[in-house]
Formats: C-alpha cells, structure tokens, sequence
C-alpha cells in the first residue's frame, strides 16, 4: 500500500512539474509514442525433424503452413532457443501491444546457435550451397513474418553475430550473406523506408546503414558490431576501421543538419559481465576480464560519441540476452532475448519517446514465464513504476540509478530479480558476484573495470 501512495505522489508531482514547464515554454512536449524492442530471437528451424525435408524443397513462402502442420505446439523451455511455436506466440504479444504510428528496433540474431551444424547433421552431407540456401530461406522467412505482423511499422534491424554464413562471429565484409539478405531486409524488415541505393551501398559492403523513419527528424544509424568483437574474422580490420569512419561522417552530418539519432547495434561495448563472473575467486577478486569490443574500436567509438552529446538519445542492443543498461556515454539498453537458451524467461520491451526530441521517457517489460502451464507474454514490470526515480526522461533516470544499485538494497534487489526476467535459478546474482554485474554498468574500460570489481566492498 505504501509503495501504490508513492507511485501516486511520483506521477502526481510529475504531472505538475511537467505541466508548469509547458506553461512557460510552448512545445517541450507534442505527445509520445513506442518504440518495440525484441532480440535475440535464435530462431531454430530444425526443432521438429519430421517436417525438416518438407522445409528444405519448399520456398520460404511456404514455410509458414509446413510450421504449422508441426504436432510440437508447446514454445521452447529454457536452455533451448526459439522454436515455431515460441516464435508465433512472441509476435503475436508483440503485435497485440503495438499501437500505430510505431517504430521497432530488433538489434540482432535471427538464426539459432550451431545452425550449420545442425543443418549438416539432419540433412546428411556437408553440401555448403543446400545449407547456405537453407539459412538464406530461415532467414528471410523470419523477416516475413515480423513484417506479417507489424503492418507498416518499420524494423530498425542489426546482425547479430549467428546471422552469417560463415559461421557464429565470422561474417566477412561483402560476403554472399549480406548480398543475397539486402533486398529481402530493406523490404520486410525496414519496410523500404531508407533510401535504396544508399543501403545496399554500404549493408552489402559491411553490414551497417541508416534509416530516418517517415515523417521524423529521427535517424536510426545500424552499425555491425561484430566487426569490433574480438571474435571477428580475422581479416575484418580494414571493415571495421572503414565502418567507424563512415559512422563518424553519418553522426557528424545528423548533428549538423538538427536530427536526432538512436544507435542499435548488437553487441554492447564494455564488459563480458556473462564471462566475468566466472571468473572470481573465492574472495571476488577478478584478475583479468573478457572485454566485448576491441580497446582500439570501443575507444574511437566512445571518441565519437562524445563529440555529440546532444545527438545521440539512446543505444540499442541485445546478445547478453539479459535485462540490463550501460552508460558508456549517454544511455545504451539491452534488451532480452526471446530465446530462452541461457536460463532467461523470454521478453521484450515496449518504450515510449516523445515525438518532438525522440528522447524515451519508459519502458515496460514483457515476459513469458515458462513455468507456467499456458505460457503467454504478459506485462512483467514498468519501469518508471518499480524504481519511482526523479527524472522524466529515461536516460537521466538509468544516471541516477547507477549509484542507487550499490548502496539502495530494494533497488538491487529489483535490478538482480528483472535481470533474466523472472527465471534466474541457472545463473543467479549473488553477493559474491553482484559487482561483476554493477561495475559493468558504468565501466566501459577493461582495466577500469577489474579495478572497479576488485574495489567494490
């Protein structure tokens, strides 16, 4: 009861403030609208081998009754990725809250984990062109149906690093995959809303554009950041330095020209929080750390950053799979994912943005708790309700959380449950490690980071 009275006061108290600002100063705010966020979906199209030769002779056109003739109709459990049935059941959720006028952002992972291994064990023989036009047909059969679903929304869309045909992290720049995915992708994922010559220009070439939803003065620049990783292909050095240069030149002209800009890319920069925490001792100590970005890219990238900070509004990516944020500079979000391969219950999100500054204000969580017998999305929690913070705006919110998390014991005690949306029984947060998770948030440097985990307590 206490906590419903100080929601009350919190919004009440913000309807004022908010209402005295635009008394003085005419259109601060013209109205909000949602930006939906779902990622790593892994999609496994072999989860049902009975219908595997169907798949591979039809076309992708076709995929969508074969899928359905299937007699597996429960979603996959955790420790699995997404079949059909979990698949269907998330656009549907996602499409059932979407309201008109919407924009989406997926940053990544189309296609399920060891996809190459799997299509070679199932279909006999290692025949690259069967498996290649296989993954081409996954591939764009997924687009499809987020297409199918969402109308005329756009999909603001980054690779992830399975989505290849070289292998999990291997994607090369002007490889066959993103030639034979570009015009499938600029037609079902971005609903033709870039402008056409300039997206093959430079996805063919490395994976990367930007986009200005109709009628906004947004711009959505997509950066391939598997090129950063230290798991890259080897010969990707050239691509990632011409990548950066062209995101420097599109941030530069955005600035110039009075837009703003989201950022979704898939992997985060900063700290492999996942790895580190394996990698404690006993008295939570970290020795060395796993980084997620190249130092030389993570540095360069942060150095454009910084040069706009009125630019960009906020950072999308997924890969962790977990619900989490960073703030390398400015608000970056991870979204969930929807497979549910790392312990974590599937979920997306559902922020809102004001439609003048294309800043986000909130979000809401939606999960699928597997534990429960008719597995549905559902709301799972708002944020602006579960940590009642002092600021309209989301970025400055997720600022003055940072500090809250060390020393407010209810606000980690959230932070800890949201994490892996409602399941973390495989993978728990615990005391000991807690300070793997923290000092990623803010610490985006690897030395920075170890000294920041061993200077917690």
């Amino acid at each position: 009861m206490k906590k419903l009275r100080a929601a009350i006061l919190y919004f009440f108290i913000l309807s004022v403030v908010v209402l005295t600002a635009c008394s003085h100063s005419q259109n601060i705010f013209t109205g909000t609208s949602q930006v939906i966020v779902f990622s790593d979906v892994h999609f496994n199209p072999f989860y049902d081998q009975a219908i595997f030769q169907t798949l591979v002779t039809a076309d992708a056109t076709q995929w969508k009754s074969i899928f359905e003739s299937s007699s597996i109709l429960e979603p996959s459990t955790w420790g699995e990725d997404s079949n059909y049935p979990l698949f269907a059941l998330a656009l549907s959720s996602i499409k059932e809250n979407a309201s008109s006028g919407s924009i989406a952002v997926f940053p990544g992972d189309i296609l399920v984990h060891d996809f190459e291994t799997l299509f070679y064990t199932l279909y006999g023989s290692q025949d690259e062109a069967a498996m290649r036009s296989f993954l081409c047909k996954t591939a764009t059969f997924f687009a499809m149906e987020v297409r199918a679903h969402l109308g005329n929304i756009p999909v603001m869309f980054a690779l992830g690093n399975n989505d290849s045909y070289e292998g999990d992290y291997k994607i090369e720049p002007n490889s066959q995959f993103l030639t034979d995915t570009a015009e499938p992708f600029y037609t079902y994922f971005l609903n033709s809303v870039a402008d056409h010559n300039d997206f093959l220009s430079t996805y063919k070439t490395g994976g990367y554009y930007s986009a200005t939803p109709p009628g906004s003065n947004l711009l959505v620049i997509a950066l391939n950041s598997i090129f950063f990783s230290p798991k890259a292909a080897s010969d990707t050095g050239q691509a990632a330095t011409a990548e950066l240069d062209w995101f420097e030149k599109t941030l530069a002209s955005a600035a110039s020209s009075g837009k703003k800009v989201w950022i979704v890319t898939h992997i985060p920069p900063g700290a492999n929080i996942s790895s580190n925490k394996d990698l404690i001792d006993s008295s939570s100590h970290l020795d060395d750390a796993k980084m997620m970005w190249v130092d030389d890219y993570q540095t360069r990238f942060l150095n454009i950053l910084s040069a706009y900070p009125d630019t960009v509004n906020m950072i999308f990516t997924g890969h962790t799979h977990m619900d989490e944020y960073r703030l390398p500079l400015g608000a970056l979000e991870v979204t969930q994912g929807i497979s549910p391969v790392d312990g974590n219950n599937p979920a997306y999100k559902i922020f809102t943005y004001t439609n003048n500054t294309f800043a986000l204000t909130d979000y809401i969580s939606f999960n699928c708790d597997l534990s429960k017998s008719s597995s549905q999305f559902n709301s799972y929690y708002n944020f602006s309700v579960s940590y009642l913070l002092n600021y309209f705006f989301l970025g400055a919110s997720l600022e003055e959380l940072f500090p809250l998390l060390r020393i407010g014991h209810i606000h980690q005690e959230l932070y800890r449950r949201y994490y892996y949306s409602g399941h973390d029984s495989a993978n728990p947060i615990t005391d000991a490690n807690w300070p793997v998770y923290w000092c990623g948030i803010r610490k985006m440097a690897k030395q920075d980071y170890i000294d920041c985990v061993n200077g917690y307590r």
